[in-house]
């Protein structure tokens, strides 16, 4: 490739990752002027899931960055990485565009974009809500609004039914082509409740000192912030006290509530799944 080639499609997968799935959500829902196709001759329900291979790190969107001020450093293996959080979903706005690490953004494959995941990676994300799952390939970075875990493209939103509730409670998997096997697509899973259904909370902070936690939860009482609650938990060989509010009834509420709270000063509540 020309140095005039390859300085054109850096600068285009830069403007894709600014612009991609950075936009602001509807209530509870896709980013605004985004949404489904209006007509498609396409059957969603034939659509495979993404089938995880050997290749390597794409030559784009694996590098340190920074989107609104905030900096990101993505990892080099999605091998035993498991989390719980938020999805959201996007379609029509940016069908056709660039994702992050070149490739075109495509709503009717099994893709998602994850902030710090490597690019690509496989992913199996389930619907907590209903036991749905589906194996994505992660080719894009976002989402760069606040509470969101993974960005779904429209096709694998539609296949673990997100697309009515435009966000779903979902846990993330590192998969490979070992792990993929023998599980059909969106066929729903067997979970383990055994400490109860999913719960959400927006964690408001941490701290390795009780009198700390404590303080915090009197402040956010006497705001008015609903019911607060302290868990603890270890990080390494420490006890951290996690300083939260819930359980919370829905991502709307969430999303809510975090916006209040960064009106007392905490601008980096989050949204969190347990």
């Amino acid at each position: 490739m020309s140095p005039v080639n390859r300085n054109i499609l850096l600068f285009v997968v830069c403007v894709g990752l600014l612009s991609g799935c950075g936009g602001r959500h509807k209530r509870g829902g896709y980013y605004e002027g985004d949404g489904p196709p209006k007509r498609s001759n396409v059957d969603i329900d034939a659509i495979p899931d993404a089938r995880p291979t050997g290749e390597g790190l794409s030559r784009y969107g694996n590098k340190t960055y920074s989107v609104n001020g905030k900096t990101y450093h993505p990892i080099r293996s999605a091998r035993h990485y498991k989390e719980r959080g938020v999805a959201s979903w996007y379609g029509k706005k940016f069908h056709g565009r660039r994702t992050s690490n070149g490739e075109v953004y495509d709503m009717y494959r099994m893709s998602a974009a994850h902030r710090t995941l490597p690019l690509p990676s496989f992913l199996r994300v389930t619907n907590l809500a209903n036991a749905r799952s589906v194996v994505v390939r992660v080719n894009d970075r976002g989402p760069f609004y606040d509470n969101r875990l993974i960005d779904l493209s429209y096709a694998a939103a539609h296949r673990i039914g997100v697309l009515a509730t435009g966000t779903a409670l979902v846990e993330l998997q590192g998969v490979s082509g070992e792990s993929n096997a023998g599980l059909e697509s969106g066929a729903p899973r067997s979970l383990d409740y055994a400490g109860g259904a999913p719960q959400l909370y927006l964690q408001v902070g941490a701290f390795i000192s009780r009198a700390n936690a404590e303080r915090l939860r009197l402040r956010l009482e006497q705001a008015q912030l609903g019911p607060v609650v302290i868990q603890m938990a270890r990080s390494g060989a420490r006890k951290v006290h996690r300083v939260r509010i819930g359980p919370l009834n829905s991502v709307t509420q969430g999303d809510d509530l975090a916006e209040k709270v960064s009106h007392q000063g905490f601008v980096n509540a989050r949204l969190v799944v347990e």
